[in-house]
């Protein structure tokens, strides 16, 4: 008993670590986006009067975060003049992701959602792709902080970026509930437009911080890329501009999608490629719709800020920290598994409080109970792919992976409004449907758990 209390401490002191502070900032720089393309967009235009199925598509917006690896490799190796040399390359990219995120959040606080819907919709790509392209860096600098044979630091830094992801998410979604339903009841019109400029506050206030997250020096990166550059062109022959053109592009965007499944095989690294694809769909659904059913139940924004932002940040955290012990000690693929039960289990219980009506007790359960299914899926499904990746192409691979688990989620999850409207809005039914959405992905898993060529020790 003595021993395995003593093992379990020494699993925790990982989270003791300094680096653990710097990878929870990242995460939160990275979560606080989609507080303002999810649940704010989502509440706004409900608020307006728009249809469910017009906040279903408006979602589509998420699905630039399928396609960010396709500019990775520019985003490792394009330097941004002056914010490069000043705070370094990773942090370069971040800053100016971030001006861009608060540039669009004044425009917003200018718009009339009804009469400019599509001006509005267009924002909000724009904040979806700076927030998509940071990402990628974010994701590199977070790997970055921790040494490339630090395995269980590593599967720490997995689960703080996670609860850091939560942390900017579920508090940024307090922050802005709160604030929308403060302009509301002082009387303010657009009480939306105003709680944007707020938001922007909170951006400025995350990027002084950023300046407090150490990077390291990115010469030997850019040294390494220019050799493997240098033997791509002396194997195409003439040095031309052609060749040069050629090498790099075969350097930065071939190497690492060749690589990936050289490591893993053709048939492993698809069904790797499925399994990610199809993992949390069912979790997207539901969250997709969460919101604009929570209003419909006849909760208000206070209520949804309490049960859904402020508590759901509480449990996610503490579950998220247990399941990245959990993960340290059993293995990835076995909390995969298990993951995927929780999540199953959990949408049934937003069925119970469809059928049974507005109360508060089966509101905080289900609430809780799905936040402790999202972050043992989501602290697992981070180190399984971060133990996927060729360390020679980190952030390429990670995005690729991460990109393609985000397709699923984004890309079939928009029809989610019209997948309620086509049920006669029956939300006891169209959770049952989603807890039955993880099931292929289990399957696939489960055909290539032992060919699977993972990094634990």
């Amino acid at each position: 008993m003595i021993k395995k209390e003593e093992k379990i401490s020494n699993l925790f002191k990982y989270y003791f670590d300094i680096r653990m502070l710097r990878i929870l900032l990242l995460g939160a720089i990275s979560g606080f986006p989609w507080v303002l393309i999810g649940s704010s967009l989502s509440l706004w235009l409900k608020e307006e009067g728009l249809s469910r199925s017009t906040i279903g598509w408006a979602g589509l917006i998420f699905g630039v975060y399928a396609f960010n690896y396709l500019w990775a490799p520019l985003i490792d190796r394009i330097q941004i003049p002056f914010l490069t040399k000043k705070i370094g390359h990773r942090r370069g990219w971040i800053v100016l992701m971030q001006l861009v995120i608060l540039i669009s959040l004044i425009l917003w606080s200018l718009i009339n959602p009804s009469e400019n819907l599509a001006l509005l919709i267009s924002i909000g790509l724009v904040i979806a792709i700076a927030s998509s392209t940071q990402d990628i860096t974010v994701d590199a600098l977070r790997i970055e902080q921790v040494g490339e044979n630090e395995t269980k630091s590593m599967a720490a830094g997995a689960a703080m970026a996670v609860v850091g992801w939560w942390t900017g998410y579920k508090l940024g979604g307090v922050i802005a509930l709160f604030t929308a339903e403060y302009f509301e009841n002082i009387g303010v019109n657009n009480y939306w437009q105003a709680t944007f400029i707020v938001m922007g506050v909170v951006v400025i206030l995350m990027n002084i911080a950023l300046m407090f997250v150490h990077e390291n020096s990115y010469t030997e990166r850019i040294l390494s890329q220019k050799k493997t550059d240098e033997i791509i062109k002396n194997k195409l022959g003439n040095n031309n501009f052609l060749t040069k053109i050629l090498s790099w592009l075969s350097g930065t965007i071939g190497g690492p999608v060749i690589s990936f499944f050289k490591k893993n095989g053709f048939s492993i690294a698809i069904g790797i490629l499925g399994f990610v694809f199809l993992f949390k769909i069912g979790e997207a659904f539901l969250g997709r719709m969460s919101i604009v059913f929570y209003k419909e139940l006849g909760f208000s924004k206070s209520d949804i800020a309490i049960y859904s932002k402020t508590l759901g940040w509480i449990t996610t955290v503490v579950f998220t920290l247990l399941g990245g012990l959990f993960a340290i000690r059993s293995g990835t693929v076995k909390t995969m598994f298990i993951a995927g039960g929780l999540m199953a289990i959990t949408n049934l219980m937003f069925t119970l409080l469809a059928w049974s009506g507005k109360s508060e007790l089966l509101f905080a359960a289900a609430v809780i109970l799905d936040d402790i299914a999202a972050a043992f899926a989501t602290v697992a499904f981070v180190a399984f792919i971060s133990l996927l990746v060729d360390r020679t192409y980190t952030a390429t691979q990670y995005a690729l992976l991460a990109s393609i688990g985000t397709a699923g989620r984004t890309l079939l999850a928009s029809s989610s409004g019209s997948l309620v409207d086509w049920l006669n809005g029956d939300w006891g039914i169209f959770f049952i449907i989603t807890a039955l959405m993880v099931i292929p992905s289990l399957v696939c898993l489960w055909f290539i758990r032992k060919k699977l060529k993972l990094s634990e020790k």
